[in-house]
């Protein structure tokens, strides 16, 4: 692969980048170093299993390639003793997939517990250089511990579903914190109104302000508003500057991801602290 073909919009050059850049971070920095410097607008999308943020991110993910070109990566556990993933978000993106439109990319979390691997900091970063416009992460699932998604995005949408559990999830420390719009999916069910209301009495206890939708991924309800807001949320983020802050937090923490990653891997295969310190020093200067 070129950098040519990358910029050029070659699909095929970029599953082959991308796959570097899970296997190799420091060939996958010195490749994305190599190409000219652009930036995505990234939507993190995240929730309870079950909750249809597939569904959901399958729909929004048509309407914003209907302005710029765009990238879906959708995250799926590992398997804490194999290490494997089913990698089978994709399956729930239809009609994405037939589009034609989008680029699909399935990674596997590689076990870490705030559900990104320091890959998909670079995954994310290589496609703003290739020319991606809206980049959409859908992670593993949210709990009390897993929030690096806020780090990696410039604006989150946190998806809850009446019927399993997170009228009691709304209610832990440090989750209602993660939204930037929330949204109560499965609309037509019985509970959806009584959850909507209870997240709304939540934030204004907690003093803070922020957008409910409710919607219908199946049957694509409401996906016109939620998109519109989004939208709208994003351009305001340009205009007040706080974009550009979102990116440099983005820089820090990959490079902060990636050096506890090292040092997990480290631990575990029994390296030296001089060794570990020289690969860190790599990493940062992306040799």
């Amino acid at each position: 692969m070129n950098s040519n073909s990358l910029t050029n919009g070659d699909e095929l050059s970029l599953s082959k980048a991308l796959s570097v850049v899970e296997s190799d971070r420091i060939s996958a920095r010195r490749l994305i170093s190599s190409l000219p410097e652009k930036h995505s607008l990234v939507v993190g999308v995240t929730g309870s299993p079950g909750a249809g943020k597939s569904t959901l991110v399958d729909h929004l993910s048509l309407r914003f390639s209907e302005s710029a070109k765009t990238a879906i990566i959708a995250i799926d556990p590992s398997s804490p003793f194999r290490g494997g993933s089913l990698l089978g978000d994709r399956i729930r993106m239809s009609r994405a997939s037939r589009s034609g439109k989008v680029f699909i990319r399935s990674m596997a979390s590689r076990g870490l517990v705030g559900g990104l691997s320091p890959g998909i900091y670079d995954a994310v970063d290589l496609l703003g250089r290739c020319g991606y416009g809206f980049v959409i992460v859908e992670t593993v699932g949210v709990g009390q511990a897993e929030t690096d998604i806020v780090n990696l995005s410039d604006l989150v949408v946190l998806v809850l579903a009446p019927g399993i559990g997170d009228d009691i999830q709304i209610m832990k420390a440090g989750i209602m914190e993660i939204g930037d719009i929330y949204v109560v999916n499965k609309m037509d069910m019985p509970g959806a109104e009584q959850l909507a209301r209870r997240v709304k009495s939540i934030l204004e206890f907690a003093g803070i302000e922020r957008e409910i939708v409710m919607t219908g991924a199946v049957e694509g309800k409401n996906i016109d508003k939620l998109s519109d807001l989004i939208t709208g949320k994003l351009n305001k983020l340009k205009k007040n500057g706080e974009i550009e802050n979102s990116r440099k937090k983005r820089t820090e923490h990959a490079e902060l991801n990636a050096a506890l990653f090292a040092v997990r891997e480290a631990a575990t295969e029994g390296v030296k602290l001089e060794e570990l310190i020289e690969c860190l020093q790599k990493l940062r200067e992306g040799e």
